[in-house]
């Protein structure tokens, strides 16, 4: 092909999708004529105004392996653009450390952030080639920085030098009260990667038993280092999986469920540990389910971990040394969320099988763990960021020109890569169902479900029918007559609380996480900027409305803009915050069924997300009877009868949605021909209750889980009688 025709091809793209896809041509034919003529080319993208082609230069550049190619990588670092500086940060961890490029990656790492984590990752690359450099220049580092925050960072990173040089200078921040405690922090966790080195395991205990606020990660941090060693062996003889969500307070009664990240791949998890080891079936004992934590938490949880008898569905907490935050400004905490899945599987004997579900930190941080403990990983594999992106693309609102701007506030590119990566090195890929599986993985993602088919399978997600159905059992009884619940009665307080002229309309519920990608700002706007607003009020349910993230801050400001706080009662609108998933089960029954006085029957379900890869809660609504509208792309389109259950639209199109609201507010309430309402919405529930239930989906992940177990002992086996 050629750098030029390769380039070219970047330039020319039709869509940012193939723009991406191409930028791995122009890698590949860079590495292959690695030479001055190469480089100048590189170079002249390098200072245009196509910011796509930018990246994609930069990394082409990283391909070479060229010290010319090098030296123009380290210039980049001082680039006035902010997303050079970020992708040429990573970018030059594939190669051999650059000295002159030391100085501006300590920089950005103590700037934190997310290019202060590539940095931070690229000078842990470099750190077994060049120790000596890297302490001295950290330790200098530290000597001109006062921030708390940035000393915390630099020190974090002195732990990550394998070398014992760092021990002295991370004994010496440990012990030094006159330290910032985050730094001291850093230090402690740091200290506990180092079994044997001279002076550590005394000065853990010192801090442990004397130093109250470090006390807890010292503990955790003397547990790391009795753990050194090789993993107990587990006795249970079934499967032993562990899954993976980081940005969730996963617990087993649900009652964050809608806070911040706090959405349906929590209830998910939840819901399917349990059915993975209540069935005898699957074949697995034990689940363990990884989620944030404090430190308290995962000092209970590793001596859980270590008394279990191997059976059971298990939590295990990640303390993270930091406040939560959103999942897109989680990968500064990549070095704890590392050691803190290491801590726990090793704790619990180590696990047969890792599930890993998306491009996040959490999935970046366990790949690391699983190679080092030598575990298969099966990751879900969905085209997610890239149908984001293609849908931004096609709305106009992701030129090239700006690319890099939105690039470094999403980080797609890197998702992106971290996707194939998963993608290639899962030992299974677990896919959903969506009408074009083949060509959208193809087209969006670059894989070829041809080349392996015995190692992907298609997995649909499932819910807990049976707790909806004693939801809707509870709104038929209160239509009768019955007392209402909690559940319900709060609904009536929040619908007693609009104007008069509102009660006994129909409701509009929509259930998720405040963020962009979900689409409840653009669904607040449609509905009050348009003729649905005098026909039915609208319940939008999630969000941490006392202390909202930076995602929920930005969705609230456009839902008060639209609608200001003073005017929700008048005009119908409702957003109670989060509520646990069995209260969100009888307002979904509520809204189908009705509430005597103040809700019509036959309501309306609506996912107004720019992309969903399946839809827990929008197969919970089909499972209480209600009529949805969905994205019509993606993993609600194999399963929402369009124009019979629901209505599938252009959800990323805000005049597309409007009609497909109004339209499908009127078909929820027309009877059926052959059988009415009721029979439309028994027909959805009964396809919910046939194909998507989550035992149903324990029992094909577990099948998989088992496959996973039985290859990896084939393999060692193999590798063994070849040894």
């Amino acid at each position: 092909m050629g750098v030029r025709t390769a380039l070219d091809a970047v330039l020319d793209a039709p869509t940012i999708i193939e723009g991406m896809h191409a930028a791995d041509d122009l890698a590949f034919e860079s590495g292959r004529d690695p030479g001055a003529r190469t480089i100048r080319m590189l170079d002249r993208v390098l200072r245009g105004d196509d910011e796509l082609a930018a990246i994609a230069a930069t990394h082409a550049l990283a391909g070479m392996l060229d010290r010319e190619a090098a030296r123009v990588l380290a210039r980049l670092l001082a680039d006035e653009r902010p997303f050079l500086r970020e992708h040429a940060a990573w970018a030059l961890g594939s190669g051999l450390p650059r000295y002159e490029a030391f100085g501006a990656l300590l920089g950005m790492v103590g700037s934190g952030g997310f290019a202060g984590m590539l940095a931070q990752r690229t000078l842990e690359q470099w750190s077994g080639f060049a120790p000596a450099p890297l302490v001295t220049g950290i330790e200098g580092a530290l000597l001109g920085i006062d921030d708390p925050a940035a000393r915390a960072r630099l020190v974090e990173t002195l732990g990550l030098v394998r070398d014992p040089l760092a021990t002295a200078p991370l004994l010496r921040v440990a012990t030094d009260r006159s330290e910032e405690s985050g730094a001291r922090a850093a230090a402690v966790s740091a200290l506990g990667q180092r079994p044997g080195a001279t002076g550590v395991v005394a000065a853990l205990d010192a801090i442990a038993r004397r130093d109250a606020r470090l006390a807890d990660i010292a503990r955790l941090a003397l547990a790391d280092v009795e753990r050194s060693g090789p993993p107990r062996r587990r006795t249970a003889p079934g499967v032993t999986a562990a899954q993976l969500f980081l940005h969730a307070d996963i617990d087993p009664e649900l009652r964050s469920a809608g806070a911040g990240d706090n959405g349906g791949i929590a209830t998910l998890l939840v819901r399917l540990g349990d059915a993975l080891v209540r069935d005898p079936a699957t074949g697995v004992d034990r689940v363990i389910t990884l989620s944030r934590g404090s430190t308290a938490q995962a000092l209970d949880d590793l001596a859980a971990a270590e008394g279990s008898d191997g059976r059971g569905h298990e939590y295990g907490r990640i303390p993270l040394l930091h406040d939560p935050v959103p999942a897109a400004d989680a990968w500064p905490l990549r070095v704890a969320t590392r050691r803190g899945i290491r801590r726990i599987l090793r704790a619990a004997g180590g696990v047969d099988v890792i599930h890993l579900r998306m491009a996040d930190v959490g999935s970046l941080a366990a790949v690391d763990v699983a190679r080092e403990l030598g575990t298969p990983f099966v990751f879900s594999l969905a085209p997610d960021p890239h149908g984001v992106i293609e849908s931004l693309d096609r709305s106009g609102r992701l030129p090239r020109t700006g690319f890099g701007g939105v690039d470094h506030a999403e980080h797609f590119w890197f998702r992106a890569r971290l996707v194939q990566r998963l993608a290639a090195n899962a030992a299974h890929a677990v896919l959903f169902p969506r009408p074009r599986l083949e060509e959208d993985l193809r087209r969006l993602v670059g894989v070829d479900l041809a080349a392996h088919p015995a190692s992907r399978t298609i997995v649909p997600e499932g819910v807990d029918v049976d707790a909806i159905d004693r939801a809707v059992r509870e709104a038929e009884a209160h239509r009768r007559g019955a007392t209402a619940g909690p559940a319900i009665e709060e609904l009536r307080r929040l619908v007693g609380a609009l104007a008069p002229e509102r009660h006994g309309l129909p409701l509009i519920l929509s259930v998720g996480r405040l963020h962009r990608v979900k689409g409840m700002a653009t669904l607040v706007e449609t509905w009050a900027n348009g003729p649905l607003a005098s026909r039915a009020n609208l319940l939008v349910v999630g969000g941490d409305l006392d202390a909202p993230s930076a995602d929920e801050r930005e969705q609230l400001g456009r839902i008060d803009a639209a609608v200001p706080v003073g005017d929700r009662a008048r005009r119908g609108l409702m957003l109670p915050g989060h509520r646990p998933n069995e209260v969100v089960a009888r307002w979904l029954a509520a809204a189908r069924i009705g509430v005597p006085g103040l809700v019509a029957p036959d309501g309306l379900y609506v996912c107004a997300s720019l992309k969903e890869e399946f839809g827990i809660a929008l197969l919970e609504a089909l499972a209480a009877g209600l009529f949805v509208v969905a994205p019509e792309s993606g993993g609600p389109a194999t399963y929402v009868d369009d124009g019979e259950t629901g209505v599938l639209t252009a959800t990323w199109d805000p005049a597309r949605l409007g009609a497909a609201l109004d339209g499908a507010l009127d078909a929820a309430g027309r009877p059926d021909v052959d059988d009415g309402v009721d029979g439309r919405a028994e027909r959805a529930r009964e396809m919910v209750r046939s194909r998507f239930t989550v035992e149903r989906m324990a029992g094909t992940l577990g099948e998989v889980y088992r496959g996973v177990v039985v290859d990896e002992a084939d393999l060692l086996a193999s590798a063994g009688s070849l040894g």
